[in-house]
């Protein structure tokens, strides 16, 4: 009966360490006898117990955080720069031999490079041109990863952090350049209003009926606007003879 036991619990722990199933996301790193045999999965895996020894590789794609970083830039600016980098592998087997935790080794790796790099650049072009950074960020990160079976998809800078001493300074200049702007403009809608008003003046001069179909309109927009005012057009030609010198009843003196 023990003997019995003894032979099912044997063939139970040689079943849990002889067989493994990865998902469809992992790979498994053989090794026997403490050499790599290859990779395999997913699916059902056999393996020979105490003799190999499986270590699991996740192929999903990996969004690591890079701390902060204090970096000067080539203008002397201090700041603190952080971002997120994606990556994936691409070869399980590099990925567990080349380098001992990969993870850690790319998050070392990602802030050097980030504070290298930053600090190689102006702070008005790490304000403005982050897809350049961006970009350079990614090759050198791709490149330097790439013996270990890991592929750089994306980096991205997500805050840059300025002393507040800078942030003033940067304000100052935004609201300078928007009263610059505001004064440009202004200064076109006089000059465009001007232009219409020596037009306005040719034509009036040119056509004398024009300086009276507005002042019609002028009549009408003001009885619109209040119908408690009553006015009272008169034709400034009545008002003719008063202006006009009188002459003498006898006539011109005769000499």
């Amino acid at each position: 009966m023990y003997v019995l036991l003894t032979l099912v619990l044997l063939f139970i722990f040689f079943l849990s360490a002889a067989l493994k199933i990865l998902n469809e996301y992992e790979r498994g790193v053989i090794f026997r006898l403490g050499r790599v045999i290859a990779a395999k999965g997913p699916g059902l895996i056999i393996l020979i117990p105490v003799i190999d020894r499986i270590v699991k590789v996740s192929l999903r794609l990996v969004a690591l955080d890079v701390d902060p970083q204090d970096v000067i830039t080539r203008d002397n600016v201090s700041v603190k720069v952080n971002a997120v980098l994606y990556f994936r592998v691409i070869d399980p087997v590099k990925a567990i031999v080349e380098v001992e935790n990969y993870a850690y080794a790319m998050s070392q790796l990602a802030q050097t490079t980030l504070r290298s790099v930053c600090g190689q650049a102006e702070l008005d072009d790490l304000l403005s041109e982050r897809e350049k950074i961006n970009a350079k960020l990614q090759e050198i990160l791709d490149t330097h990863t790439d013996p270990w079976g890991i592929k750089v998809t994306t980096v991205e800078l997500k805050q840059i952090d300025l002393p507040q001493e800078m942030q003033r300074a940067i304000a100052r200049q935004a609201e300078a350049e928007r009263e610059r702007r505001a004064k440009v403009i202004n200064a076109e809608g006089e000059f465009q209003a001007a232009a219409k008003l020596a037009e306005a003046s040719r034509i009036i001069e040119n056509h004398p009926v024009a300086l009276q179909l507005r002042y019609l309109q002028t009549m009408r927009e003001m009885a619109a606007e209040s119908n408690s005012t009553t006015f009272l057009p008169i034709p400034i030609e009545l008002f003719k003879p008063f202006f006009q010198k009188p002459e003498g009843k006898d006539g011109p003196a005769k000499g």
